[in-house]
Formats: structure tokens, sequence, C-alpha cells
């Protein structure tokens, strides 16, 4: 399939075949993927754990039972944001190691994670799979390091689980694209667009939403975030404590 079709295409799949075993071929296609993605000044900011030792996986859903695909697929990649090279480089040249006075190193390795994530999706998919990204690692942050036994300047940031897909999925609309598209300069658009994009999720009906969308993220933000985030990240040197 074409690159542009497969990204026009992109659909979530959390249903596994847990007979299909992903071939060595396969998975070095999607990590060399994913190495080949852009990052700031070259840097590749990221590490890439694959998982697949059942017993680590097992655990791995008991931290997060609402994602038993991270058992059931073929394999589970988890996606770090990895300042510890570049600590390691700065040990090297006997300079200081300034990462945690300011957010802005913290945001490139994200990114980079993030951009080396997405060409992963892509790379999963090209290949006839499917792939879901699981955010919910974070919840457990702490214990999720333990596991995975990562270094400190080493962040979860999201993990993926891929295999192939079980349950045929459709694609999900997007918001429209006045809210999210600007041109020269953020333009201001009317809250009925919001409303209007509320009215397509429930005509998609998706069962796994209760709610509308609107109304899902008004309670997510209304809650205080997840403090275990930066706890980690100061027990885990990116922020002076």
């Amino acid at each position: 399939m074409e690159a542009l079709e497969i990204m026009k295409q992109h659909r979530t799949y959390r249903n596994f075949d847990e007979t299909y075993q992903l071939s060595k071929e396969e998975l070095q296609t999607i990590l060399q993927a994913s190495r080949q993605a852009p990052s700031w000044m070259n840097g590749q900011m990221y590490s890439i754990i694959v998982v697949k030792d059942r017993g680590i996986r097992e655990q791995l859903v008991a931290l997060n039972p609402r994602n038993p695909h991270m058992l059931h697929s073929s394999v589970f990649l988890v996606f770090v944001a990895d300042l510890k090279r570049t600590q390691k480089v700065a040990e090297h040249y006997k300079v200081d190691y300034r990462i945690d006075e300011g957010l802005d190193p913290l945001i490139t390795a994200v990114t980079d994670t993030a951009l080396a994530l997405e060409n992963a999706v892509i790379a999963t998919e090209a290949l006839g799979l499917g792939s879901v990204v699981v955010g919910s690692i974070r919840k457990d942050i702490s214990e999720i390091g333990k596991l995975l036994q990562l270094p400190d300047y080493v962040l979860p940031v999201a993990g993926l689980s891929i295999g192939k897909p079980s349950v045929e999925m459709r694609v999900k609309p997007r918001l429209p694209k006045e809210t999210v598209i600007h041109y020269d300069t953020y333009q201001e658009y009317d809250y009925s667009l919001i409303e209007e994009y509320d009215d397509t999720m429930e005509k998609f009906a998706e069962a796994r939403e209760t709610k509308r969308w609107s109304k899902k993220f008004a309670d997510y933000f209304e809650s205080s975030p997840n403090k275990q985030v930066d706890e980690f990240l100061k027990e885990n040197k990116f922020f002076q404590s």
C-alpha cells in the first residue's frame, strides 16, 4: 500500500491473533523504519525496548488491566525518551549536564520518541499488520521503570502492541479541519465545531466510548494530572528536586 494511503487509512487495533508470530524480518523492518525517523540535530534521543518475555508482559497487563493486548499481541515495544546516552557523552567530555534546569531537553527527547513511534506504526501497517499505542504505561510509571530496569534520565513515553488483527476496525473520524489546521497565525473557531464532532463520534458509536468526546476530556482535565510522572522525572534527574 502507498505510504499516503496507509496514513489516511490508519486505525487502531486492540484484538490480535494470538497464534500469529511476527517474523524476525518483520520486526527488524519495523525497528529499522522507526530508527530512521527525523530527530533534532540527529540526536536520536530515544530508545526502543522490545518486550518478548511473557512474564514481563503479564506484569505489564497486571499494571494495565484494560490493555490485555500487551500480552496477546505478537510483540510489545516500549518507546522511551532517552537522555542517558547524552549524559554519557557529557561525562566523556567532562562537561556539566544541565538538563534539569529547564523543559526544552525533555520536550526534545519526547518529540524524538514520538516520531520514532509513528514511524513504527506506519511500517507496521505497511506490512499488513495492526497496532495500538499505549500511553497508559505512564500510569504506574515507577513500577514500569523498575520492571524494565530503566536507568536515570530515561522516561517511558508510550508502548506499542503489534500483531495480526483478529477484529476489523473502522477508520475513526477526526476533528473538523478548522479546529486543527491554522494558516499563518492561530485562528479562533466557533465551539459549535466541537459540538459537531461530538455528534459525529456519537454516530460512529465506538463500543468502548461511554461519554461524548468533549465530556471525556472535560472530565479528564478536571482531574489532577498524574503526579507519579512528576515524581518520576525528579527521581530520575530530569528536574531538580
